[in-house]
């Protein structure tokens, strides 16, 4: 079978799944000459195997409003690969969560999480439910009756969920808090938890400082740093947070942040009152992005994304496929010599075509966004340990990772003078992967 002929068997298998079919299509593509070369992997069908789910859970939630009325979501979870370890991934609460979402997500985080040297497989889950506007009861009601399902099917050493968009600290503690009382007993179950009961220090922050931290490896490639940088940053949530402070305290300055409205232009840096505000802003009012714009008298472009604006470094950090072609062009055209994806997927194809036709430093999302769930890896070791490192130690295990990963997409990516990192970070993901698989026989 060449790789069209696989592609096309995919895509006809999950017509209705576009994002799912665009993760492994980008896959397939960097990996196939490795594949192609190595017929243990063709005779055991290993991507054939990769490219389906191990287990999927779909199942109803039901739950009440503060008014009484009875609201029915729906509930995922996608056990996609486990074969270097426990499954690990996220849960998503958003409307726009479905099967083919998730399925990519989970798909992703089996590279993802083979890079981060960890023992740990990928999953990822979730629910259409929207927190967005919803009281805490009632978030503690869905996220109650949600675990009354998931909890059959995670644990400790099967599969370790975490937080994603629309899934925080309140989220975490609610859905913990259930499981315990579920099972009587106090595991690891859960990443992203409260520092007084289980939760590690650095992981708010590890996934917008692991992208940060990916960046300034790629640019020391060339003799650069982020000092004296102008930033675009897009999203406004716990992974832009962190990245903006990250490149602060590295001498860059970011000048965008954005939320599902719009994005706000401060050409004197989101820095210190004004990072503080845009913290209290999203983490303790969840208000928008506009408020920031009112607050500072800075430009607001409503219903636009950042990368009109010209800078130095881009860090995507807001969703999937928010930086098109055109937008990729301009980016180039306005200077811009670095990407690293704090988002999963946020380029789509086309932009990432026009990355590596200019030949930037590209980091895409399963590389340079790992630092979230390395850091999730890290606490749920701590967990096992019964201890606790000092943000310290977790920060500078975060960073050997995160220089480890670089590594890895080096030594796969590199042709001449440049980098790919796209090819670099599949081409590691996939071989270690696909070796245990081969050691743990076809049941895998």
């Amino acid at each position: 079978m060449t790789m069209h002929e696989f592609l096309h068997q995919v895509s006809a298998k999950n017509a209705d799944q576009p994002e799912f079919i665009q993760a492994v299509t980008e896959v397939v593509e960097s990996i196939w000459d490795v594949y192609d070369a190595n017929p243990q992997y063709r005779k055991a069908k290993i991507l054939d195997r990769l490219v389906e789910p191990e287990r999927i859970i779909i199942f109803r939630v039901p739950w009440q409003t503060d008014s009484g009325e009875v609201m029915v979501n729906r509930g995922y979870r996608v056990q996609f690969n486990s074969a270097i370890g426990p499954y690990k991934g996220g849960l998503r609460f958003h409307p726009s969560v479905n099967l083919g979402i998730l399925k990519f997500l989970g798909f992703e985080q089996i590279f993802k999480n083979s890079l981060t040297t960890l023992p740990m497989g990928g999953s990822k889950g979730g629910s259409d439910f929207n927190p967005r506007g919803r009281s805490d009861e009632e978030v503690q009601r869905f996220c109650h009756s949600f675990m009354l399902e998931l909890f059959r099917h995670i644990g400790p050493n099967t599969d370790v969920p975490a937080g994603d968009i629309g899934v925080g600290k309140r989220e975490i503690g609610f859905m913990f808090g259930m499981y315990k009382k579920i099972v009587n007993e106090t595991t690891g179950v859960l990443t992203g938890k409260g520092l007084d009961w289980g939760g590690s220090l650095i992981r708010p922050e590890a996934t917008g400082y692991g992208a940060v931290y990916f960046a300034e490896e790629m640019l020391k490639t060339k003799g650069k740093s982020f000092e004296g940088k102008t930033v675009l940053v897009s999203g406004s949530g716990n992974v832009s947070q962190y990245a903006i402070q990250k490149v602060n305290q590295l001498g860059g300055k970011v000048v965008t942040a954005s939320d599902s409205d719009g994005f706000i232009y401060d050409p004197d840096g989101i820095k210190g009152e004004k990072w503080e505000f845009l913290m209290d802003l999203k983490n303790v009012q969840r208000g928008r992005i506009s408020e920031y714009a009112d607050e500072f008298k800075v430009k607001y472009y409503p219903g636009e994304r950042p990368w009109i604006i010209p800078a130095d470094i881009a860090l995507p950090c807001a969703t999937q496929n928010e930086i098109n072609g055109e937008e990729a062009k301009t980016l180039i055209k306005n200077g811009c010599i670095c990407v690293s994806e704090g988002a999963n997927m946020p380029t789509t194809p086309e932009g990432v075509e026009v990355y590596l036709e200019n030949k930037i430093l590209y980091g895409p999302g399963k590389a340079a966004n790992a630092g979230g769930v390395s850091t999730s890896g890290l606490e749920m070791t701590q967990n096992s340990m019964r201890l606790s490192w000092s943000a310290e130690e977790v920060d500078a295990k975060l960073h050997g990772i995160m220089k480890a990963i670089h590594e890895q997409c080096v030594t796969y990516g590199k042709s001449d003078a440049f980098v790919n990192y796209v090819k670099g970070a599949n081409v590691a993901g996939f071989i270690k992967v696909a070796n245990a698989m081969m050691d743990l026989g076809i049941a895998y």
